[in-house]
């Protein structure tokens, strides 16, 4: 007979997996997080791990007795997983601990200098992740670097390391602080910028809730008691006085058709809230980039009753071109105007960039797409001074079954 196999305990590496992604989950405030924040990958900053590889090839380049050796093996062996370790926890830490990651890096360098050049780059590794999370530190991140480079080259020099070696790391770890602490004052403000389009979009949508709300109480409120009343009358007269019941009835059809055409007045003011939503959001994205940004109502455009999908169609529109001009046009300055043509409401946007800024893969396929999905047409090509202008234009009864 064959004993029942006894199970393994709960355990393995399931549970090592659970244990190392609670260990890296990015912490609020790290570098991590704020690249999941705007929508990169949170190990972005991992993939600088590739230029490690000179902690094994410095050995090649000094030769001597700070060549290969068993000694510099023995102190790979040690060293390597415990900066895989500190680097780790400067990317994935709060702001104070990844401080102490960073500080943990330049302090092994210094610990291994005497035997182990290659720790030289755990020093550079570390003065590039005590980068500030904010840019008004710069200054104060600046001289840490001057501070931390010439306490390094102080101590090198006085263990007998040649200056000709030492010359290059002030160079390399500025160059490279600097580098990447712009690049993450940039991602910093971009992020920023993302919320503040979000909020616009926010508070607008909050505010037309509002507006709704109180528009239909005082449209429909009054309306609404009247048909009541008068359904009730009817109900009454209808045995006695048919004829007066059928005139209450006629009564009642006429209030009931004044009140949908009431709404469907109201539902083309509220659903103008959409463009004037997203003509905010441009104004915000462009002239934060130093683009001027202005835009215009033409005559009649304003008491235009906009279909649900025609304005939908217009104000993503006005979103993607907005888009493709602070990332690709080099432009001083944009301009929106809304018209009418005929039967046609027209949207044209235009800058003053270089031209180009609305080509395909930017955006436009989904653009012509939505609009001539309207029986609508777009139009791309250059401005009259330069630049970029695009036309859009869509029949006013396009989608017209989309309106209340």
């Amino acid at each position: 007979m064959i004993p029942p196999r006894t199970p393994h305990p709960a355990g393995g590496l399931p549970v090592i997996r659970t244990a190392l992604q609670r260990w890296l989950a990015p912490r609020p405030g790290s570098i991590a997080a704020l690249d999941q924040r705007m929508g990169r990958s949170p190990w972005l900053a991992m993939v600088h791990v590739v230029w490690s590889i000179w902690v094994f090839l410095t050995p090649a380049f000094s030769g001597g007795a700070y060549g290969y050796s068993a000694l510099w093996a023995w102190l790979t062996a040690v060293s390597f997983p415990l900066f895989l370790w500190l680097y780790a926890m400067s990317v994935v830490q709060s702001p104070r601990k990844a401080y102490a990651s960073a500080l943990g890096l330049v302090a092994l360098c210094f610990a291994l200098l005497p035997w182990y050049p290659s720790g030289l780059s755990y020093f550079v590794f570390g003065c590039v992740m005590l980068q500030p999370r904010r840019g008004h530190r710069v200054l104060g991140y600046l001289a840490l670097l001057v501070a931390l480079n010439a306490i390094l080259l102080g101590y090198a020099l006085s263990i007998g390391y040649p200056w000709q070696a030492l010359v290059w790391m002030p160079t390399v770890t500025a160059i490279i602080g600097v580098l990447v602490v712009f690049e993450r004052i940039g991602r910093e403000r971009d992020a920023a910028l993302r919320l503040s389009h979000d909020e616009v979009r926010r508070l607008a949508a909050v505010a037309e809730r509002e507006r709704i709300g109180r528009d239909l109480h005082d449209l429909l409120g009054h309306t609404l008691s009247m048909v009541a009343l008068k359904s009730d009358l009817a109900g009454r007269l209808l045995e006695r006085d048919p004829d007066a019941a059928r005139g209450e009835i006629a009564e009642v059809s006429r209030v009931a058709r004044e009140a949908l055409a009431q709404v469907r007045r109201a539902v083309s003011g509220i659903r103008a809230a959409g463009i004037a939503a997203e003509l905010a959001s441009a104004k915000l994205l462009l002239e934060t980039d130093g683009i001027a940004f202005g835009y215009r109502f033409e005559e009649g455009f304003a008491d235009s009753a906009l279909p649900a999908g025609v304005e939908s169609a217009l104000a993503l529109t006005v979103r993607e071109a907005a888009t493709n001009i602070q990332r690709h046009a080099r432009a001083q300055r944009a301009e929106v105007s809304f018209g009418t043509d005929g039967a046609d409401a027209v949207l044209r946007i235009v800058d003053d960039g270089r031209g180009g800024a609305i080509v395909p893969g930017n955006g436009l396929s989904g653009m012509r797409e939505r609009i001539e999905g309207l029986r609508g047409r777009l139009r791309v090509g250059a401005g009259e001074g330069g630049g970029t202008l695009l036309e859009a234009r869509v029949p006013l009864a396009a989608n017209d079954d989309a309106s209340v």
